[in-house]
Parts: structure tokens; C-alpha cells; sequence
């Protein structure tokens, strides 16, 4: 079932009540570029249009999994620019990044 770009956008301003976006000063307006991300994401959908549903799925959480750590860095980043500490979650996550065995 495909999903236009606008039931997309509208889609993701709903998750954005849970878990809201900081915008901050960016020189764009919050809805332009939700959707040009649902845009983005719709022709992304459209071109695995003939891959499986296995390949879709992964393809998918590829997406996701690159795009969570991209986020997870540049929140590290920002906070430690501005001598922030991170969360106790990401304190945790990372913790166990610095143990010798990787945390295994």
C-alpha cells in the first residue's frame, strides 16, 4: 500500500508529539522539510517497488539503523560541544561501548 508524501509528513508530525524535534534556528520552516523527507522517502519506497518484501524490510531497517546512529553522533557531538552531559540511556549505551570486550 503505497503512502503519498502528505500522509507521510502528516504521519511523522504525529510521532513528533511523543518525541518533538528541536528545529532550533535552522533557516527553514519545520513543515518544508518534513516534507522534503517524506518526498525523499516516498521515492525511496517507490524505487524498491519490485524487491521482496524480505529485501524491503531490510532495506528498510538499513535506513533506519544508519539514520538513528547518524542521530545518536551528532547529539553526542552537539552536546559535547556545548559541555553538556548525555542522557543516563546514552551514557549506559556508551558505557558499554568503552568496556574491552565491547560490552559482550
Amino acid at each position: 500500500m503505497p503512502i503519498k508524501p502528505e500522509e507521510l509528513a502528516a504521519l511523522m508530525l504525529e510521532v513528533e508529539k511523543e518525541d518533538p524535534i528541536d528545529f532550533a534556528d535552522l533557516p527553514f520552516r519545520d513543515d518544508e522539510l518534513r516534507a522534503l523527507v517524506a518526498n525523499h522517502l516516498c521515492e525511496m519506497a517507490a524505487a524498491m517497488e519490485k524487491f521482496s518484501a524480505e529485501d524491503k524490510l531490510m532495506t528498510l531497517l538499513a535506513v533506519s539503523a544508519k539514520l538513528v546512529l547518524e542521530n545518536l553522533v551528532l547529539n553526542v557531538q552537539l552536546l559535547r560541544r556545548h559541555g553538556l552531559p548525555v542522557s543516563e540511556s546514552v551514557e549506559s549505551l556508551l558505557g558499554r561501548l568503552r568496556k574491552p570486550d565491547g560490552g559482550r
